[in-house]
């Protein structure tokens, strides 16, 4: 299917459709206002830009997964996402980067997850 150029892209987060929640949110709605407002306004930033941002914004991560680092002081969230079909963004996953490497459980934690939104399109469509 080609999409117009001013069809803009949307952001959906991932739906844990066991437990009917969103991980991503609720990471986000446990921040504080300061770093809430500025999570949202990179994923704003990576919605205006198609999904795809240099670094220091955004890193390739495996296959389709791409992260979206926002620091705030010391904090480094991390938010795993890629791009899905009908110009979506799927935040899959997000947690608070500790140390120098990311740990391998987050990278599967968001493989699970962008598996699970392959299985069920509908929900994201």
């Amino acid at each position: 299917m080609i999409y117009s150029e001013d069809t803009e892209y949307g952001v959906k987060f991932y739906q844990d459709i066991k437990k009917n929640r969103s991980p991503v949110l609720d990471y986000i709605e446990q921040l504080s206002d300061k770093e809430k407002a500025k999570v949202l306004k990179y994923i704003e930033f990576l919605r205006t830009q198609k999904g795809y941002l240099e670094e220091p914004y955004s890193r390739h991560i495996k296959g389709k997964i791409r992260e979206l680092r926002i620091d705030f002081g010391r904090n480094r969230h991390r938010i795993f996402y890629f791009i899905f079909i009908k110009k979506t963004i799927i935040l899959l996953h997000a947690f608070l980067k500790k140390g120098q490497k990311i740990l391998a459980v987050e990278i599967r934690k968001a493989e699970e997850n962008c598996l699970e939104v392959l299985k069920n399109q509908k929900i994201y469509e």
